[in-house]
């Protein structure tokens, strides 16, 4: 009986502790949290199902739609996608914040994710701008990721791939009230 209770008593310390220190992990983030802010916005977005007006220009060509988005997740992924609070980048952003502003900057060439600028106004998120490059000896490409809640995305995608013609992406979602 005695070590029924002891490895019960084991147990429930363990278990009591793993998940402490679990909180804690997820309560010591190091820079701005992309991914869950991201994840509220596809939320609040959902559940307010704005109408958008989207266009998508591949080269010099344009296409325009007023849409209702039905997956924000998704289409909010590249922006929740740039998390920087990843395990194995802690350490490898530098950090200037002010009272408007936090910017962080890595030069890692281990790190896609070179900046990430979020603009702040009355201590909301006015803005967010994450820069992405990634480069190897076939392909480049760089990535530009702005957000203005309630007001516009806009996602620029320069990709070079060796021996072709470059590319150049953009879609403006301006999201209407």
């Amino acid at each position: 009986m005695k070590y029924h209770l002891l490895a019960i008593m084991t147990i429930s310390i363990f278990f009591g502790c793993s998940n402490a220190a679990k909180e804690d992990q997820k309560n010591e983030l190091g820079y701005f949290d992309l991914k869950s802010y991201f994840h509220k916005e596809a939320g609040r977005l959902k559940k307010n199902n704005p109408f958008v007006e989207k266009t998508v220009l591949i080269n010099a060509d344009a296409e325009t739609k007023k849409v209702q988005i039905p997956d924000w997740a998704t289409e909010l992924a590249m922006f929740a996608n740039a998390d920087i609070n990843r395990a194995s980048w802690k350490g490898l952003f530098s950090i200037q914040k002010n009272e408007d502003e936090e910017v962080y900057i890595s030069s890692n060439d281990k790190v896609p994710v070179k900046k990430v600028t979020v603009n702040k106004h009355l201590n909301q998120v006015s803005s967010i701008q994450i820069i992405v490059t990634n480069v190897n000896s076939l392909y480049s490409s760089t990535d530009t990721l702005s957000y203005f809640p309630d007001s516009l995305y806009l996602i620029n995608k320069t990709q070079n791939i060796r021996l072709l013609p470059g590319k150049h992406y953009q879609v403006i979602g301006k999201i209407l009230k």
